[in-house]
């Protein structure tokens, strides 16, 4: 999804998109991604932690969060929420920050997309919630579309062990 204010051509960028269905209400999903105690406890790479947050859930807001390797590194990320439809959807721009909240490159490829503007929708149905997220970059350079379109099969990857640690947050209430 994109706005007048993202000159993002979807038909010239190949859009990632993933999808899973938990056994969730659609209350308590909302509270997984919209709760920051709860974003702490599950989101992210497997096997990181998140050892710092901040959370402002509003249009306009932003959630700043620090995540640690298994090894000790840190790395900083950012969403700037630009549309909450409880309990629909959550619009924002994610990128990776410095601890200040400044956007910076990706720690590991300095071709990664500064931004991507990522919408999140929620299905529920019979108690159970379908999660859809969808991924494009904001004003890519041809390089930053290359190197998204080129990682798609490694997104789905971290994407999936994330939703992993969502499945399981889930599981814990």
């Amino acid at each position: 999804m994109t706005t007048k204010n993202d000159p993002v051509d979807q038909g010239a960028v190949n859009e990632f998109v993933i999808s899973r269905a938990f056994e969730a209400p659609g209350d308590r999903m909302w509270a997984a991604w919209s709760e920051r105690d709860q974003l702490m406890d599950w989101f992210g790479p497997k096997g990181f932690k998140m050892p710092a947050a901040k959370l402002e859930f509003r249009a306009g807001g932003t959630f700043h969060y620090c995540l640690e390797s298994p090894d000790g590194n840190e790395m900083w990320g950012k969403f700037v929420y630009r549309e909450i439809v409880k309990p629909e959807r959550l619009v924002f721009v994610s990128s990776f920050s410095d601890e200040d909240g400044a956007i910076t490159r990706h720690p590991l490829s300095a071709t990664w997309p500064l931004e991507m503007l990522s919408t999140i929708t929620f299905t529920e149905e019979k108690g159970r919630t379908t999660v859809t997220i969808r991924w494009l970059p904001v004003r890519p350079t041809e390089a930053e579309r290359k190197t998204f379109e080129g990682a798609h099969d490694g997104i789905k990857q971290d994407w999936s062990g994330t939703l992993d640690q969502l499945a399981d947050q889930l599981a814990k209430a």
